[in-house]
């Protein structure tokens, strides 16, 4: 039995607004989600498995063109040699990121050693 979630839920559990759930959509970087006959919304397991990856994305710094890209690749299966080289491309930006955070980290520590020599020699 799948389980459905209603778009609160899902916005809930994904983090994501339900103003965002609904813009990813529109945009093509998620999936189309399926309707209840009346109209509303339902996401499946498999939506919210796809939330939590673009919430990865997102959380990473990928610009939402290269989400809609990735979206784009993502309804097409003959596209996976794109999709691994769009992620390859985003992973090294991510090191590039944490190389850098490693930097301003130490920059921090040499500070906050400065003010602690200092503070001891009050």
């Amino acid at each position: 039995m799948m389980t459905s979630y209603s778009p609160a839920e899902a916005a809930e559990r994904s983090g994501f607004s339900i103003d965002t759930l609904r813009y990813y959509e529109r945009e093509g970087i998620l999936p189309p989600i399926a309707r209840t006959p009346g109209g509303r919304r339902v996401y499946s397991d498999g939506d919210l498995s796809t939330l939590d990856f673009l919430r990865c994305l997102r959380d990473t710094g990928m610009p939402i063109e290269r989400l809609r890209r990735y979206g784009e690749l993502c309804r097409d299966p003959d596209t996976i040699l794109q999709r691994i080289a769009l992620l390859r491309e985003h992973a090294d930006a991510v090191d590039r990121q944490i190389e850098q955070l490693h930097r301003w980290r130490t920059r921090l520590d040499e500070k906050l050693d400065w003010y602690e020599e200092e503070r001891r020699r009050l």
